[in-house]
């Protein structure tokens, strides 16, 4: 049954099968599930919060210093959001034009990120590497089309 004695196999979240045996239902919190994440040792409470501040902090770093579109949106985005503060719109419409912004950094922070794993993986080309980078830069797309919708939309009306 595509294990070998009776060693554990997964069978899906939740469900754990040994050898031949029938399939037992486990909790999908249950500590012995080999699919259940179990939460990293290590930091907790205050400490934790600061260590995670601290990896963000690295990571904004990175992304401006080794990538140029993100350097690009930044300096979009830092005409538009104080734009945005001047225009004569309602709060719930700057908020809208502010965080279409956010979305957009956030979004290419996502494809950098992938950029950076399939690198990591392989400098080979290969289909899944060309399709994992495309759709990064499909969803940038997406979310540059966001933020030119809303900002037109709330300023032309």
């Amino acid at each position: 049954m595509g294990g070998e004695g009776n060693r554990p196999y997964p069978i899906a979240m939740g469900q754990l099968a040994v050898g031949g045996e029938k399939s037992v239902k486990m909790s999908p919190f249950h500590r012995d599930d080999p699919m259940t994440l179990i939460p990293p040792k290590g930091r907790a409470g205050l400490a934790r919060i600061v260590a995670a501040a601290g990896y963000s902090r690295d990571g904004l770093v990175a992304a401006f210093k080794g990538e140029a579109a993100f350097r690009q949106l930044v300096a979009l985005h830092a005409v538009l959001i104080p734009l945005a503060f001047f225009c004569p719109v309602s709060r719930g419409e700057r908020a809208l034009m502010v965080a279409a912004c956010l979305l957009s950094l956030i979004v290419e922070l996502f494809n950098s990120a992938i950029e950076a794993v399939v690198d990591r993986v392989s400098e080979e080309r290969h289909p899944l590497s060309k399709n994992a980078k495309d759709m990064g830069s499909a969803a940038q797309s997406v979310a540059l089309a966001l933020v030119a919708a809303v900002w037109g939309l709330i300023l032309l009306g």
